[in-house]
């Protein structure tokens, strides 16, 4: 799917600005605690799960204070299958933090800024400018944002022992912004590594290989089999991709089943307007036994891969959940378990 402007739309009032940033920070919360409670993942992921998520969280914030007050530019938020900010907004957080030290130079002194500001309320008895807040809201963002934890189009986890147990001796983990559906993935590899040796002596070439053949969704098989090719001394055990979301909301605009049911309840009053749903996908390959390839002198050993897992969840309101057996059964019966309920956006 190639992303177009007319992909996303910009949050152009205040009222509306205010409202997505409380429904993302809120479901994205509920569904860390849900995901737990649930056990979908194990401890080990859960807690990888989480750092991940906290990533997003943080950029989403940093993106409010950004925009807060600023009447020129406005937050785009991707309509199509997602919920989330357009992915563009990431890279615009991530650019202008390298440039803080620059951007902080041509501010406002913070001093001069509270005198004006208590000169305005107390003596003048008069509400700040728009164009003083946007001042203020600048100097908040450059000085307490750091670039380091932004959501970045790649973001990679480090090398780290498996839970007892595991498929594989070791654990990596790396999670992407898929462009072209604007949606954070998170992703776990577990593997054994040649000899049983220290696999952080070759993790430049892993994190490398990852990077380069593992930053985008593609079929699961294919991406393991590119993984196990560029890397001789690893053996894959078992992938396994986490796509979070859509979150189908309010401001969605996009064909998806789910979210055309919420709307349509949303635009008859049967639900409020600040009611959701989460989908929620976890796509797993494991190795079933390995082969070798190439010439007598330089043979590197193969996984063969099992047929991909797919497990499918749902996480909404009470109230939702009734909406969505009634509207899309044939969605419901066909996830992994029950839709999980979740507390609704007060």
């Amino acid at each position: 799917m190639i992303v177009t402007p007319l992909d996303s739309a910009v949050l152009d009032s205040k009222e509306q600005y205010v409202f997505y940033h409380k429904m993302i920070d809120f479901t994205l919360k509920e569904l860390i605690v849900a995901v737990q409670q649930q056990q979908l993942l194990n401890d080990k992921e859960v807690l990888l799960f989480k750092q991940y998520c906290d990533l997003l969280l943080y950029s989403i914030e940093a993106m409010r204070i950004k925009y807060m007050y600023d009447d020129e530019e406005n937050m785009k938020v991707d309509l199509t299958d997602s919920g989330f900010p357009n992915y563009l907004e990431f890279r615009y957080l991530f650019n202008d933090l390298g440039l803080r030290e620059d951007y902080l130079g041509k501010l406002t002194n913070v001093d001069v800024l509270k005198a004006e500001f208590l000169d305005t309320l107390l003596r003048k008895k008069e509400p700040i400018a728009k164009r003083k807040l946007f001042q203020a809201a600048s100097i908040v963002y450059y000085k307490s944002a750091k670039k380091e934890y932004i959501f970045n189009r790649f973001v990679q986890g480090k090398i780290i022992d498996a839970p007892q147990g595991s498929p594989g001796q070791y654990l990596v983990s790396w999670s992407f912004y898929e462009v072209s559906h604007n949606r954070p993935f998170i992703c776990y590899m577990y593997f054994d590594y040649e000899g049983g040796r220290d696999p952080l002596k070759d993790r430049d070439d892993i994190y490398y290989a990852l990077k380069t053949v593992a930053d985008r969704e593609l079929a699961l098989d294919m991406m393991a089999y590119a993984i196990d090719k560029r890397l001789p001394k690893i053996y894959p055990k078992r992938i396994k991709r986490i796509d979070l979301g859509p979150i189908h909301n309010v401001f969605a605009k996009d064909e998806n089943k789910v979210t055309h049911a919420i709307l349509e309840g949303i635009s008859q009053k049967a639900i409020p307007l600040e009611s959701y749903a989460i989908s929620f996908k976890i796509d797993e390959v494991s190795s079933k036994s390995e082969f070798k390839e190439g010439s007598f002198f330089s043979k590197q050993t193969f996984q063969k891969w099992d047929a991909i897992f797919r497990q499918r969840y749902v996480f909404a309101p009470h109230r939702i959940i009734q909406l969505l057996y009634n509207k899309t059964p044939e969605i419901m019966n066909k996830l992994a378990k029950a839709p999980i309920q979740i507390a609704d956006l007060k």
